[in-house]
């Protein structure tokens, strides 16, 4: 018998200010997505995920996001699916690729059942499955808001709550620099993040003032020392003309936010360092 497909597609974020040594964060969407295709199978009960290019990585999150919906609509046990996800961004460097991948499943398992749910149920359903299957510390409600709504966020993860949206002007330029490796949030031992606490609810209160660059930054700064980052590539940023820069997620990417203008000495200045740079622009609403 065939099934029912629907597709559907979420933005990376970067980081403004983690939330993991407080429970509150920001965060921006960045124009880079991932897609989901789902397709339920009626009459089965299995569900089957496939994270397309990252062999190596669970599907664990992406299969928990369709049983969260199917249970959410009284469905579970009437359709199996399948679930499979495409990232035109690298996965776990900090660019919210598990809250990106979790908000295009849930979408996706919607659009199936040609279903248009409200947003703050997809990330309440996202952010179920991310604790279920333990890709998060504080569920994440920056990231995931962010690149659900394609929008700036500060947010109170703890309380699940949007404190606040900001838009970034479009005209500027997202430089990503990602150097070799991948780094897991659930794997940060937050005993380190004890000696930050302060300055991370400092840089809380800044981006609710508005000051949403010099947060980034400083997130940036408390962060990489934390976790043990070399602060230099965002630094190497700033002394190009960037607006901010920092590291984003738990790592190892870091984010710059830059006139177009000074796009070329920054991009020259990662260049010469082992990794790969992406340039892209800020998120619009999708």
């Amino acid at each position: 018998m065939s099934g029912l497909v629907g597709t559907a597609s979420a933005y990376a974020s970067a980081t403004v200010v983690n939330a993991i040594a407080t429970g509150r964060g920001a965060a921006f969407g960045v124009d880079l997505k991932v897609h989901a295709r789902v397709e339920l199978i009626p009459g089965s009960k299995r569900i089957t995920g496939e994270l397309v290019g990252g062999k190596r990585e669970s599907p664990r999150l992406i299969e928990t996001c369709v049983k969260k919906v199917l249970r959410y609509l009284k469905l579970e046990g009437t359709y199996g699916a399948t679930v499979r996800t495409k990232s035109e961004f690298p996965i776990a460097v900090g660019l919210s690729s598990s809250s990106a991948a979790a908000n295009a499943a849930v979408l996706a398992t919607f659009a199936a059942l040609e279903k248009s749910p409200p947003p703050e149920l997809v990330l309440d359903l996202g952010i179920d499955a991310a604790f279920e299957a333990g890709v998060t510390i504080t569920g994440a409600l920056d990231d995931a808001a962010a690149s659900l709504y394609g929008r700036g966020v500060v947010t109170d993860n703890t309380a699940r709550k949007v404190l606040k949206f900001f838009d970034l002007d479009p005209r500027l330029k997202i430089l990503i620099y990602v150097p070799p490796g991948k780094f897991y949030t659930s794997k940060v031992k937050r005993e380190r993040l004890r000696q930050i606490t302060d300055g991370v609810e400092f840089a809380h209160e800044m981006a609710m003032r508005g000051d949403v660059f010099g947060a980034l930054s400083l997130n940036g700064v408390l962060y990489s020392s934390a976790l043990g980052y070399d602060p230099l590539p965002a630094l190497e940023a700033m002394a190009g003309g960037a607006l901010s820069s920092g590291l984003t997620g738990t790592g190892p990417a870091v984010v710059a936010v830059a006139k177009p203008g000074d796009v070329g000495k920054i991009e020259r200045a990662w260049r010469r360092r082992t990794g790969k740079v992406i340039i892209t622009k800020p998120a619009s609403k999708l």
